[in-house]
């Protein structure tokens, strides 16, 4: 059943601009104006990396939580790229991902993949 009021960002792209002026841009501030009830950023492949080495973004990840935006990560990723600690660290879920996104496919939900 898809559920109207529900975004999913699939981040892939480990481009800092990338990630502070659409991911975070977009995905805090739909959280917080209310343009959607649920807002999930899933961290997958080179946002990774990226995650568990920049601070800014670590920051933003932080912020984006504080504001009820759901934030997750591959762990066939994290565990490939020897940061699982990391990630789990800041708090972030991390859990296999390849389930998850092909249930949320299948249902029709609302997906955007940067």
């Amino acid at each position: 059943m898809t559920t109207k009021n529900k975004l999913t960002i699939l981040w892939t792209n480990d481009n800092v601009i990338t990630a502070e002026k659409m991911v975070f841009m977009y995905g805090l501030n739909a959280k917080k104006k209310g343009w959607w009830d649920e807002v999930t950023i899933i961290i997958w492949g080179a946002t990774v990396k990226l995650v568990s080495e920049n601070k800014l973004i670590q920051d933003l990840i932080q912020e984006a939580k504080l504001e009820g935006v759901h934030v997750t990560a591959c762990k066939a990723c994290t565990d490939q790229l020897g940061a699982t600690e990391i990630l789990e660290g800041l708090d972030i879920e991390v859990i296999y991902q390849g389930l998850p996104l092909t249930q949320l496919l299948k249902d029709g939900e609302r997906l955007i993949s940067i």
